[in-house]
Order: C-alpha cells, then structure tokens, then sequence
C-alpha cells in the first residue's frame, strides 16, 4: 500500500472511531434495581452485520472491519486487530507479548492456538529469591521479568491455516498508525502517568512514552513510534523468523543480557506456538469451549458451570438476586481453590483431567449452601488425579470476530501486568511482558493479581506459565455457535466469561446487556467478595448477612463478545472503556 493510500486508511480508521453511537437498551428481563457501569464515551457499543469485530480500541476494530470488507477471514480480521492494539494499546498487549486463539472454522473445525510466553532455558526455581526470599520486584519489572513472547507465532499459525488476504496486508494499520501517530486516549496516558517511574528506568520507554521535557505524553497527543513501524514492517515482510531467528532476537537478547538477564537467541528460536487439544463439556444442552492449559480459565469456566447447573438459575436471580450472586460466588471460591493447587502447564506439570468431571463438579456443588457462606480451607481431590492428565503430562486485551462464511474467532493477549517490564528494546518500539511474574515464585507468594500457586506452576526453563485468559465460545445444541466470549483483568477474566456466559444462556440476555451487566469476583484467596459499585444496596447488604467479606470495585474485568441472532451477528464490547463493537 502506498503511503498516500496508508495515510487515506488511516484517516477512514480515525474518523469511524469518533463516531457517536446510542448505547444499547436496557432490556426489561433484566433486574428493574441492576444499573450498568457508566458509559462517558461516544464509541459503540453494540452492532449488528454479516460480519463483526470488538476490541478495546477504535483504531483496531476499524482495521478488523477493513480486512473483511477486503473479503478477509475473521482470522484475518483478528490478526490485524491485534498487531494495530500492540502498537495504540501498548499498555495492554501487543507483539512483546502472548496470546491464546480460539478458533472455530467455517469447516466446524475447533482449534486452539497456545501463543502463551514460555520461560528462558535458564530459568530456574530460585531465580527470584534474594537472601533466600522472594522478590516480586524481579519478577514484574526489568531483565529478569520477560518470558519468551508467543504472539507472532501464534498469529502466523492462524494465518497459515485459515487465512485469505496476504500476511504483509494485516499489518498496514498498524504501521501507519506507529509512523504517522495517533491521538493518545485516556487510559493510555493514566498508564503511562501511573508507571512514570518504572518506564524512566529504561531509556527507549522514556524515550517513547515521555516527551522532550522528560513529561509523560497526555491524553490528546499525537504519539508517534517510528521504530516499531520498522519492525512491524519487517515482520510483515519477512514473517516470524525475522522476529525469533533474525535481528530482532538478537536484539533482544543482547539488551536483556547486558542488563543482568538470561534470554538469549537460542530461547527465541526454539519458540514455537502449539496446537492444543480445545476442552469441550456440557451446561444446558449447549457445547462449552474452553482453553486448555496453560489456560486454567477453560477449566474453571467448565467447572463453574457444571457446578451451577443444578441450580435454577433464572428463576433465582428474578426472585432472590442476592442468592443468585451468592451462588455464583461459592462456585468461584471452589474452583479458585482448586486453580492454585493443580493448575500449571501441562507440558510440565500432572494437571488432572478430573477437574472437570461431570461427577466431581457435583461433589464440589454439594458443599454450596444456598443460605450460607461454606468454608474452603483447601483445593479439593478430583478422581484419578495421579494417573489421567491434560497433555503429555490481566495486563491483557481480549477480541473477537465472526464472518459470514462461518469463521468465529475469540483471541485474549497480554503482556501481563501495564507496560509489561516496562523495558522496550531499543531500535525496535516493542515493550517486553512480564509473564515470569505469573509463575509461582515462591510458595504462598501472590504475585501482581494477589494469586497463589503451587508446584505445578513453579519456575523452569522452557515452561509457560499460567493464565487466566479465558478465551470460551458456545455452541448450541445443534453445534453451531452460538455465542463467544472473553475478557481482559487477570484471574477477573475467568469469572467474567463464566457471568457472561450465565446470563446469555441462563438469563437469556443478549450479549451486549450481559457484558455491561454488573459483576462480582472471587478468587479464593483473599477469602473476599469484590462487587461493581452498580450491584444494588440491598443485595450487598443480604450478601453481607449471608457471610461474605465484601469490597467494592470501581470495575471488574473488560470484556468482548459475539452472539449469533435471527439478525444476524451482534457484536458487543464493554462500556466500562473506551472498547469498539463493529460490523459490516
């Protein structure tokens, strides 16, 4: 494309994403007292069409849209959707990143791609002990902190199989938009105000992030990152082995190791993205699709479900809302309890497949009490745990597409906490995550998101360590899909997707009135029910009776979906950000 027609591409991109859109209406099934999060912005929140995108930024939504008005796949859509976030939602995600894909072809073929970071060769259980205790420091910011990033990887594997328009066109909005800049929104320059002191560590972020006066770009500028166009377009034009076998792991590693880390480019090229096996259980006569691990979101959505399915759910939240809530905590506890003993990568670690027995999920259901919080001291003990396993053995952005030729696409990719090391390589523009802080560095030590883990997510050379993406999508009974799902906000994402996915089945909400609909979070430890300010007073207050220990949260998770309806597709994104939902 030429620069003339790039810049005319871009100014198309800018314009859709300023146009103003009336929210969705709030529909009479749901609860008359449930309010949704405030929407301050213009950008829209729901549409309808023959094909459709939602991510959490204008400019990324519009290039999906424009790749299949060009008659690209949703994989194609997704694909550009992702490379433009890395370079105008940086904070997020991006290429210094890793991603799971969940894919649904227009053949009915199911795929998971695992484009999750793996860990240096030289890793080793105690690299992040100091004196003989841990330091967190280590593992979320600086050399030490990046694993191997996944994401282009796993895009060119997508693209290779279900792709239809050329690899080097699903780059060009994001290389215009690092070349010629674009206009900084409110939740990038609040990341880069709130981790200004971090970034100041590493030249090439200052040098990027901050402007001549050493200030951090403001809501409003114009930020442009001319090195990143650079590698985008080597990438575009060279594909993966110039980022893992070429100049850019050199690169790299050289940087990392003269700042006291231990990548080097034989870790990156030994990467590769893996296919994995999809998880596929039951909730209602519908097909659940899950990610496997190194996802233990695919797990615990299944298993949450299966627990809930004895329960009446509809009939509960129009009658008792605050056991409706209840119930969906208790379940949460449980698996959560579960997630921080036995979940790992199952490359490495024993994760039994009896954490989603249809049998076990209903002893777990049993220990819920309808009247009253139950204790959970402890992980419990699924069947044949020694011997059947998976396998041989957030901060975070979530997307979504769907085509009319029957492609449906959900993608969740990070970098893990904001900015990720918050070291950017120089000559490049790419900021590296900070994925080794989602091991577990040490017994009982949370890591950024207050999570704990166990042996089975330790430190070790070439092992991927834990996630919580959740990308999930539904078939209905027919095995056509029928809606997807996912979200962004670390272990928030699991039960994001699992209310998500409650309401539209269980409560028959449409997709956009589920992903605004208030929510709650449980992760075991902290034994703590976080709620959205919106739940109404007197369901905390009978929450509060029933025994739970309660915080308020300015906002739970961010999230994207996609619902199949007689009008065809209606795509969704969240108001609780300036997120875009697209068709055509």
């Amino acid at each position: 494309m030429s620069t003339k027609n790039r810049r005319s591409f871009l100014g198309a991109c800018i314009a859709a994403s300023t146009i103003p859109s009336t929210m969705p209406h709030w529909s009479s099934r749901s609860l008359a007292q449930e309010s949704r999060p405030n929407n301050k912005t213009a950008f829209p929140k729901s549409a309808r069409g023959k094909g459709v995108a939602a991510t959490v930024h204008p400019l990324a939504t519009e290039a999906a849209l424009q790749i299949l008005r060009e008659g690209g796949s949703a994989i194609d859509a997704i694909v550009a959707a992702a490379v433009t976030l890395s370079v105008v939602d940086g904070h997020n995600s991006g290429i210094g990143g890793g991603c799971f894909l969940l894919i649904r072809s227009s053949q009915g073929e199911l795929v998971a791609i695992d484009g999750r970071e793996k860990a240096p060769a030289k890793a080793k259980r105690d690299m992040f002990l100091r004196d003989g205790k841990p330091d967190t420091k280590l593992s979320q910011t600086g050399a030490l902190a990046s694993g191997i990033p996944g994401e282009i990887a796993a895009l060119e594997m997508a693209h290779r199989r279900f792709g239809k328009l050329p690899w080097a066109r699903l780059f060009q909005s994001a290389i215009v938009a690092a070349e010629e800049g674009y206009v900084i929104g409110a939740a990038t320059a609040r990341a880069i105000q709130d981790e200004q002191s971090s970034l100041k560590l590493f030249p090439a972020s200052s040098s990027v992030l901050f402007d001549g006066d050493g200030s951090p770009w403001k809501q409003g500028d114009r930020l442009r990152q001319r090195d990143l166009a650079k590698t985008m377009q080597s990438i575009a034009t060279q594909g993966s082995d110039w980022f893992y076998r070429g100049e850019f792991a050199k690169r790299v590693a050289t940087y990392l190791q003269s700042l006291g880390g231990i990548v080097t480019q034989e870790d990156f090229a030994a990467y590769e993205a893996k296919l994995r096996e999809p998880l596929r259980t039951s909730y209602r006569g519908n097909t659940i699709v899950g990610f496997p691990p190194p996802s233990s979101g695919g797990i615990h959505v299944a298993q949450m479900l299966m627990m809930l399915e004895r329960f009446p759910l509809k009939e509960i939240y129009r009658n008792r809302p605050a056991t409706f809530y209840h119930l969906l905590a208790e379940s949460m506890k449980l698996a959560f309890a579960d997630r921080a003993h036995w979940l790992g990568d199952s490359d490495f670690a024993a994760v039994p497949r009896g954490l989603i027995d249809r049998d076990y999920a209903e002893k777990l259901s049993s220990r819920i009490d309808m009247e009253k919080l139950v204790e959970v001291p402890s992980h419990g003990q699924p069947p044949q745990a020694d011997s059947i396993f998976f396998g041989d053995r957030k901060h975070t952005t979530h997307m979504t597409a769907a085509d009319a030729q029957g492609n449906w696409v959900a993608m969740t990719a990070t970098v893990n906490t904001t900015w990720g090391s918050k070291v950017m390589v120089p000559g490049t523009g790419v900021m590296l995550n900070n994925q080794m802080d989602d091991f577990s560095i040490a017994p009982g030590i949370p890591n950024a998101f207050g999570l704990i883990g166990a042996e089975a997510n330790g430190v070790e050379g070439g092992k991927r360590p834990l996630s919580s993406m959740s990308p999930t999508i539904v078939l209905g009974p027919d095995l056509q899909p029928k809606l997807t799902c996912g979200a962004a906000g670390g272990p928030k994402i699991i039960n994001t997707s699992l209310q998500i996915v409650v309401r539209c089945l269980d409560l028959e909400q449409p997709i956009d009135e589920a992903i605004a609909a208030s929510r709650i979070h449980h992760q075991w430890a902290p034994n703590q029910l976080n709620h959205e300010p919106n739940v109404p007073v007197e369901v905390i207050e009978q929450l509060g009776k029933l025994g739970h220990s309660l915080k308020s949260l300015r906002s739970i998770a961010v999230a994207q979906g996609i619902q199949k309806t007689a009008e065809g597709f209606l795509s969704a994104s969240d108001p609780r950000v300036d997120s875009v939902a697209g068709a055509i």
